[in-house]
């Protein structure tokens, strides 16, 4: 049985739906965080020394592609029944799961410019503001300090046009608030909601992965998430059904991943 009941399920959901985020404290158990990152931190220091400039996120804030491998590729997370009540409730029982990757601001990392992830997806017509269609999962895997880059996000934003968001919080109407997290806690957002990455101040990384989620029409091959067929046949079929558009591969490459996911702020 799901460890979150029913109606703590329907209290996230309306709070993402007013909101266009949501919070479930302590999720995931500090043995699977700590795995994550002792397996992460080798990923973040090859990932620097490889490619270099990071500045098309900013200075000093790194985006790594996760491999689908152990640690990550883990079904008590991606597949958790509670995380994907709400998305389903959100994005539709059909929805996909398209990216699994890091983000982690450093010593020398700034602010960033207050965006939003996605564009509206009628340009021509920005007054349309839909339904969610692309969520973004994130969860740390260390306690996020006021000190070490917490992302700063405004409530209700997901369903407004950009430019009256941005008068509101000029005005004082809409405030960014800084979110604080601990390790084990998810945040689950509609990638709309405008905000922003804040500089890390410690010379730790801060990483906070992003597993995304979508409606099966949404498709993003900048993020796809390459499956080994090995890891493919062990997953549920709710997990096949979700992976679904993404290449499955005989065995993952040893080269550092080179990311495609440059276009990230809008």
């Amino acid at each position: 049985m799901s460890r979150t009941k029913a109606d703590e399920i329907n209290n996230h959901v309306s709070d993402f739906l007013r909101d266009g985020f949501c919070i479930l404290p302590g999720l995931i158990s500090p043995e699977k965080i700590r795995a994550w990152n002792e397996s992460f931190e080798p990923l973040l220091m090859d990932h620097i020394e490889s490619q270099g400039d990071p500045s098309f996120r900013g200075a000093n804030r790194f985006y790594v592609t996760l491999p689908f491998a152990k640690p990550f590729a883990d079904p008590s997370i991606f597949d958790n029944d509670d995380i994907l009540a709400i998305v389903e409730r959100i994005a539709g029982k059909d929805f996909v799961m398209c990216q699994l990757a890091s983000d982690s601001p450093t010593l020398g990392s700034d602010f960033q410019a207050i965006h939003s992830d996605a564009p509206p997806l009628f340009p021509e017509e920005p007054e349309i503001q839909t339904p969610s269609f692309q969520l973004a999962v994130n969860f740390p895997l260390c306690d996020v300090t006021p000190e070490n880059g917490p992302l700063e996000i405004t409530r209700g934003t997901h369903r407004m046009k950009k430019a009256d968001a941005l008068s509101k919080i000029e005005s004082g109407e809409i405030k960014l608030e800084s979110i604080t997290m601990k390790a084990g806690d998810v945040m689950i957002r509609d990638v709309r909601c405008l905000h922003r990455g804040t500089p890390n101040r410690t010379n730790v990384p801060r990483p906070m992965v992003v597993i995304g989620y979508s409606r099966s029409w949404m498709l993003r091959p900048e993020v796809q998430i390459e499956i080994p067929r090995a890891e493919f046949e062990l997953l549920s079929p709710r997990a096949r059904h979700m992976l679904r558009f993404n290449p499955v591969v005989e065995k993952l490459s040893q080269e550092p991943i080179r990311e495609t996911y440059k276009a990230f702020a809008y």
